[in-house]
């Protein structure tokens, strides 16, 4: 979602793709940490004797020494190999609001994607085709343009049969069953999926608040007057 000014988008990006890699390079760490502390310590008793008696030198002979530190180093180069060898795993970047975007951040999103090997989804309210038009440049690298239209009556019949639910909102045992309230919430959404969002939330919390367990007429009638959607 575009929340950032123009000057801060790239660096925002990329930092988030950074901590997207962190995540993959955090697992390398992982499996290769024991083996690399193990070999620190054998490497840190070396300085054991010059702690305890004061005296230059070692207490081992000169190729156990060698042997420990050559094992760290090949540990720690090993590890180091497997973090430049891991790939970038940003191939998709999506711009919510991308119609909020002037032509600075346009521009800036076009050279993040001359950049390649990474996907890039514009999304924004109807008019961003146009918006986008008036760019030759970023316009003539748009593969193609979908429309996402509300829902039908059976699509979104078929989501509330399926138990698709908004992660944060407490679902109800069963899910929806009664179909007076299935019928409902069509007529109250009509087939907007934000808005199909904000009720079944709703919902949830109206359950949550008090102690019910099944979603009827009056439940689905309580979220909607809670709610700022307009006559329906």
């Amino acid at each position: 979602m575009v929340v950032t000014s123009p000057g801060r988008l790239p660096n925002d990006i990329e930092r988030l793709r950074d901590k997207l890699r962190g995540f993959s390079l955090e697992e390398i760490r992982r499996e290769e940490r024991p083996h690399l502390e193990s070999a620190n310590r054998e490497v840190e008793a070396l300085h054991e004797y010059h702690r305890r008696t004061g005296l230059n030198g070692f207490d081992v002979p000169p190729e156990e020494v060698a042997r420990r530190q050559d094992e760290w180093r090949r540990i720690f180069e090993r590890m180091s190999g497997r973090e430049r060898a891991q790939p970038d795993p940003t191939a998709l970047i999506l711009i919510d609001e991308a119609d909020r975007l002037k032509m600075t951040g346009l521009e800036q999103m076009r050279a993040i994607f001359d950049q390649g090997g990474i996907g890039m989804v514009l999304i924004g309210m109807p008019g961003l085709e146009k918006q986008l038009a008036r760019y030759p440049q970023l316009y003539s690298r748009i593969g193609f343009v979908h429309e996402f239209k509300p829902l039908s009556r059976e699509e979104v019949r078929q989501l509330l049969q399926e138990r698709w639910w908004p992660a944060l909102a407490p679902m109800p045992e069963g899910g929806i069953a009664d179909e007076e309230s299935i019928a409902a919430i069509i007529r109250i959404t009509g087939g907007n999926f934000r808005l199909l969002h904000r009720l079944l939330t709703q919902i949830g919390r109206v359950l949550e608040i008090n102690k019910l367990e099944k979603v009827a007429v009056p439940v689905v009638e309580a979220a909607r007057e809670s709610l700022v959607i307009g006559t329906v």
